[in-house]
């Protein structure tokens, strides 16, 4: 998959030698409701026509509230990474930023959609809005379509359990700690992934080695001691427990990934690591002393060892 990273103003080039059929939207989390305008976006899509997605970073939201950016479900490179194995041939990842935020719906879509990718269809959500503060909705990209030659289609949510599949909503189901509606709403499980990393060792000073991932995707909806099941580089699902945040109980600033394997002892820095979420056992928390501390860990260890004793092991090469 080809992947642009700039804004519109910044060439003049085409990115598309023939015409493309475009999805517009955040995907963060690339839930089913992302799903449903790939899926649309090849149905329509002719012989030679590109695949495209055009996304945003950051969120829109995160540029226009700071302060107080909503959290990220995945990455940018797990969402590059989604898309690919969807099919999607090029992804503009344009930059959102003052210039950006401040053009019009209609040059949007002549400078974007037009001249850039020289759209046959656009495809996206029935409450689509773009453009400068939001002006544009599909029923003025109908009319910019029929004046330059492109189509429309406009998918509807996706519902799961009568409820519908959003980002925000998944958020809340992090969160939580609802894993079972966060995989139905992803149609995937949630996972973290990453490199291990050189920590303090402090949890093998406790009897509790961990290996450590740099949280990436800041701020994560998800905190906590959690029953997980982890891979390294690849191999079997191993079970075990983590702590996911900023460990107040040891001064910790910088947000991280802990997990500590069960009855495991091996040199893994470097390796690659996935983490999938089986079950939230409690909030972070602050201890009156390191004794405490310990008492608490080994109390999340039995837990999430009865945890994971019920549940499935992920598939191998899932």
């Amino acid at each position: 998959m080809r992947v642009i990273r700039n804004r519109p103003e910044w060439t003049d080039e085409a990115y598309v030698s023939g015409r493309s059929v475009v999805a517009i939207g955040n995907f963060d989390g690339v839930h089913r409701g992302h799903l449903a305008l790939i899926e649309r976006c090849h149905a329509v899509a002719g012989t030679g026509d590109t695949v495209a997605v055009v996304t945003f970073e950051p969120l829109p939201l995160a540029y226009f509230r700071p302060d107080n950016p909503p959290a990220r479900i995945s990455t940018v490179y797990q969402k590059l990474k989604i898309l690919a194995s969807l099919g999607v041939e090029l992804t503009w990842q344009m930059r959102f930023g003052r210039r950006f935020s401040a053009l019009s719906a209609r040059d949007f879509v002549i400078t974007v959609l037009v001249e850039r990718l020289n759209v046959r269809t656009v495809v996206v959500g029935e409450d689509f809005r773009f453009g400068r503060a939001k002006e544009g909705d599909v029923a003025m990209l109908r009319l910019l379509g029929a004046e330059f030659g492109f189509d429309v289609e406009t998918v509807p949510a996706v519902c799961v359990d009568g409820q519908r599949v959003s980002s925000s909503g998944i958020r809340q189901w992090l969160a939580a700690g609802d894993f079972e509606r966060t995989e139905k709403s992803l149609g995937r499980p949630f996972r973290m992934e990453g490199h291990v990393v050189q920590g303090a060792a402090l949890g093998r000073k406790l009897g509790y080695p961990t290996a450590n991932l740099r949280v990436r995707a800041q701020p994560c909806p998800l905190g906590g001691v959690l029953a997980v099941f982890s891979r390294i580089d690849g191999g079997p699902w191993l079970p075990g427990v983590s702590n996911l945040g900023r460990r107040p109980a040891v001064g910790g600033k910088e947000p991280l990934l802990e997990v500590h394997f069960f009855d495991f002892d091996a040199d893994i820095y470097g390796k690659r690591l996935d983490v999938q979420f089986v079950a939230k056992l409690r909030d972070e928390a602050n201890f009156s002393s390191m004794d405490d501390l310990i008492v608490q860990m080994k109390r999340d260890e039995q837990e999430a060892r009865t945890c994971l004793a019920q549940a499935s092991v992920p598939e191998e090469r899932q």
